[in-house]
């Protein structure tokens, strides 16, 4: 998630009714008018409005309208935090996650994260997801971090939805379910995640957990090589070259080679095609190799 959206999870993460003050702060700091939105926020922290200090904390952590100042931005996160403020303990949580108060602190962040995840975050719920997987050296228990996932994919978080659907296809805590991992790379994919497309575009493309299609499953392959996945745009490469799905095109075919080879996806096939090809047709694949630029979410 980028920076902006993540930020503003936190300030609207609340089960109470904005007050009018706190409204005029967040049209403030959506407009970039970061230092009158930190006096309204000032005013509604000393009233002790959870929401507000959530917004100081962000202010503090990440230096808007402010100097950057780790610890009064954990300052305020906690006292938000302590007020059971969602958006404030997860990001009190990723704080001690990801090493923003010295050395990674796996309890602590744990600790928040599930306070979080409990109050219905996405993000913590992921993310916690994630630490139940091992990924900071704690031992794995999948059948809870596909508990986790899930109830983040069923708030539609895309790349909860990827890794549960991961967890479906290699059958990592739950029953292996090629149909329902494909389920949910589908859904990750309409959300525009680059890896969710491949992985969705490949199973329509060889049948496995969905019907066969490999026109549809090369459209899918192509939607991730435009957002910049070299994986897909190797696949997409072959694809051109082969003429199974997609019309062949030599030119596509080593235009998409050169991208994915940018990428760090090689093909010694592929680049041998191109030494075959006429000059111009190399000049014009070359060309539009060149010009591509990445689609950004």
């Amino acid at each position: 998630m980028r920076l902006r959206s993540a930020i503003m999870a936190v300030l609207m993460a609340s089960q109470t009714a904005l007050a009018a003050p706190f409204e005029e702060a967040i049209s403030l700091f959506e407009d970039k008018n970061y230092a009158e939105a930190r006096i309204i926020a000032e005013e509604q922290a000393g009233r002790d409005d959870p929401r507000a200090m959530a917004m100081l904390g962000a202010m503090y952590l990440r230096g808007l309208g402010v100097a950057p100042d780790t610890a009064t931005a954990k300052t305020w996160f906690e006292k938000a935090a302590e007020k059971n403020h969602p958006g404030a303990q997860f990001s009190l949580a990723m704080m001690y996650l990801d090493g923003t108060l010295g050395e990674a602190d796996i309890e602590q962040a744990s600790e928040w994260l599930e306070k979080s995840a409990n109050g219905g975050n996405p993000q913590a719920q992921y993310n916690l997801g994630i630490v139940f997987t091992g990924a900071y050296g704690t031992s794995p228990d999948w059948k809870t971090a596909a508990l986790w996932f899930g109830k983040a994919a069923g708030q539609n978080y895309a790349e909860a939805q990827y890794n549960l659907a991961l967890m479906y296809l290699d059958g990592h805590g739950v029953e292996k379910n090629m149909t329902t991992a494909a389920s949910w790379f589908s859904k990750a994919a309409l959300q525009g995640l680059p890896e969710a497309a491949l992985e969705y575009g490949v199973m329509v493309y060889r049948g496995e957990g969905v019907q066969k299609d490999e026109t549809i499953g090369a459209k899918w392959i192509k939607v991730a090589a435009n957002r910049g996945n070299a994986v897909a745009q190797n696949r997409l490469a072959r694809i051109y070259a082969t003429g199974r799905g997609l019309s062949p095109d030599p030119v596509e075919a080593a235009k998409w080679n050169m991208i994915a080879k940018a990428g760090g996806r090689g093909d010694a096939e592929l680049d041998a095609a191109f030494d075959k090809l006429a000059p111009d047709q190399k000049q014009k694949a070359t060309e539009m190799a060149k010009s591509f630029e990445a689609i950004v979410k």
